[in-house]
């Protein structure tokens, strides 16, 4: 029993009957722990144990001398005991030990499917990396399970070539197939086999063309896939209906790739794959937000984990994805606590090194709640980390790591740095506009904005301004009300950095009226304080609402010292830190005359609650009485002149 049992890293009573051909495997480590013979137990059941290293070290020795014949045997025992259970990687471990090639060939093709369902496709290449070239070349299923491994990690000339080697068997006469399959230089395939794997491989080349760029081939190859498969095949079609998603994403056509990628929602739903519903479901949140559906895609998310939740339970871990479309969601309407509340929930599952492309998401969200806390040296620490983790995949890259750094650097005013950032792209102003470098252009007329206030260059600002004009376009036929948004608040700033201050706040008041249904505030407040500016020009020309004040809140509180720094830097107005609510409304009441102990009983506050509203507003407008924050406010159209 010890000698057969020593090529064993673990033990239990029905493993060990299976290698040892017995039945009473549990009594007799149940007695060697009793007799305290070097077994270790592994758990408090007492179900699994080892063998103390030594003992094990000096059992195998004895084994290969005395019993060198047996030791195959053994492990192939060990081997089909460890399949039956579904335990691949311990199945494969104890083929290879018995030098049974073709069985651990066997065993990684009947792994496949579930290892790359669990998102283990990266452990299961290692495993095959193992084998002779030659016979996994022979193994059409091995080759194409390698193309999409080679895929998940980032390889995509291994996975052409691996699609390659197993297209060679689709593609090939039927005689040339016939006559491999007789000399066993090809794995057998029956015709539902080759049916699978011609699935397989068009999914798995739509996949490549989408990581490469090549919209086209992605359409072309999920389509091919779809045409083979059945009705009832749902998780192949949920497949093939992503990449198309994507394509249609990638390629602008946001309200088809919405459409898409519902679908393999629906598709994935009938499968109960829960990873896939949840990671489907993001993308789908991405695209209404880009469609400017911000309710909906909060909707969606928080739907989904409400469902796959159950009361008084832990949340699987899986979940973790909707909590960081959450928080992003969260922060672009100005929840930092949600947003920030939702990306902690989503940490840990992040952190799976398996999980790349996720994790890197994760450093996004957090890199951007930091900006939002003023910490830019520390945000660009974190993107430039999230770099590091970068690979191509098939989901549309839309707002690259390169351009967020960029912007990054514009809000320090380091524009020597995002100078060169657009040199290495070769941004122009000039260029085809397509909607996977709209965020580089958009920045690119940030960039050319930002130049125009430091050195006064108006042949910039008129860049800018064409560039915008193009952009609005451009994304108004796409429907990608996120765009618009973000590019009609920079045309506002344009229009106010030349004097038009009409033009500045008619720009603003469209994209008000496009965000306010759906809660957008973050896309204004990162704007800083020329925006707050306009929004204030906004309450002096009476075309404010209760939406603008609460933008005005959400901007930073300012130093005094700082606020009057700002100050000297206005054009067409002059900085102030924004009021808030409560503090507008104690200026009105002061406006009318009424004092501090009679404003307090119009609002039912305390008279010390009032005097420090009034002095918030005093520091926050730079006065030192009621008569000049009056005209102050006036001047800046926080009250109206009558």
């Amino acid at each position: 029993f010890l000698l057969q049992t020593s090529i064993l890293d673990r033990l239990c009573g029905p493993l060990c009957d299976a290698v040892c051909l017995s039945t009473d495997g549990q009594s007799t480590l149940e007695a060697l722990e009793r007799a305290n013979l070097f077994l270790i137990p592994l758990d408090n059941e007492r179900r699994w144990y080892r063998y103390h290293h030594l003992f094990s070290d000096l059992l195998r020795q004895k084994l290969r001398h005395t019993q060198p014949e047996q030791v195959p045997t053994l492990h192939l025992c060990a081997s089909e005991w460890y399949e039956r259970q579904g335990l691949w990687a311990e199945a494969i471990h104890h083929a290879f030990a018995a030098d049974d090639l073709e069985r651990a060939a066997d065993l990684a093709e009947l792994a496949w499917h579930p290892m790359n369902l669990r998102y283990r496709s990266v452990t299961w290449l290692g495993w095959v990396k193992a084998l002779p070239e030659e016979l996994v070349c022979s193994r059409p299923v091995l080759s194409a399970g390698c193309g999409w491994a080679s895929l998940d990690s980032g390889a995509l000339a291994a996975a052409a070539l691996h699609f390659q080697a197993a297209e060679r068997w689709l593609e090939a006469p039927p005689a040339e197939v016939s006559a491999a399959k007789r000399s066993r230089s090809v794995a057998v395939l029956d015709d539902e086999a080759l049916r699978s794997l011609a699935i397989s491989v068009a999914n798995g080349r739509a996949y490549l063309a989408q990581a490469l760029g090549d919209v086209t081939g992605t359409v072309k190859y999920a389509q091919q896939a779809r045409n083979l498969l059945r009705e009832n095949e749902y998780f192949e079609r949920g497949l093939s209906a992503i990449l198309l998603g994507f394509a249609y994403w990638a390629s602008g056509d946001l309200e088809t790739a919405r459409e898409a990628v519902a679908d393999a929602i629906a598709k994935m739903r009938m499968t109960g794959r829960l990873l896939f519903i949840i990671s489907f479901t993001s993308y789908l949140a991405d695209i209404l937000t880009a469609q400017g559906r911000l309710c909906e895609a909060v909707t969606t998310c928080v739907q989904l984990l409400e469902i796959i939740t159950e009361p008084d339970e832990a949340e699987a871990p899986e979940t973790a994805v909707l909590h960081l479309g959450l928080s992003e969601l969260y922060l672009e309407q100005g929840d930092v606590a949600a947003a920030t509340r939702h990306l902690q929930k989503s940490e840990a599952f992040g952190e799976q090194p398996w999980f790349a492309p996720w994790y890197r998401h994760w450093i996004v969200a957090h890199a951007r709640l930091m900006a939002d806390q003023g910490d830019l040296d520390g945000v660009i620490e974190l993107l430039k980390g999230a770099e590091r983790l970068y690979y191509r995949h098939p989901i549309p890259d839309v707002r690259p790591l390169k351009v967020l750094i960029a912007r990054v650097w514009l809000a320090q005013g380091k524009l020597s740095e995002a100078q060169r950032w657009a040199s290495e792209q070769g941004l122009t102003v000039d260029d085809a506009l397509s909607y996977l470098r709209e965020f580089e252009h958009i920045t690119l007329a940030r960039l050319l904005i930002a130049q125009h206030k430091h050195g006064g260059d108006e042949i910039c600002l008129r860049q800018a301004v064409g560039l915008l004009e193009r952009l609005l376009k451009a994304a108004e036929e796409g429907g990608r009300t996120g765009s618009v948004i973000e590019i009609l608040a920079l045309q506002a700033l344009a229009f106010a950095a030349q004097g038009s201050l009409p033009s500045a706040l008619a720009a603003l008041e469209r994209a008000l009226a496009l965000a306010e249904p759906e809660g957008f505030l973050q896309i204004f407040v990162d704007e800083g304080p020329a925006m707050a500016r306009l929004l204030y020009a906004m309450l002096c020309q009476d075309m404010a609402n209760g939406y603008v004040r609460r933008l005005l809140a959400a901007f930073p509180v300012r130093e005094p010292e700082e606020a009057a720094s700002l100050q000297s830097e206005s054009s067409a107005f002059d900085w102030v830190d924004p009021l808030s609510d409560r503090e507008v409304e104690v200026l009105q009441l002061i406006a009318e005359g009424l004092t501090n102990q009679e404003i307090a009983t119009r609002l039912f506050l305390a008279l010390n609650t009032i005097k420090a509203h009034t002095r918030n507003t005093y520091s926050k407008l730079g006065v030192n009485s009621r008569m000049q924050a009056v005209a102050r406010a006036r001047e800046l159209g926080i009250l109206s002149l009558d």
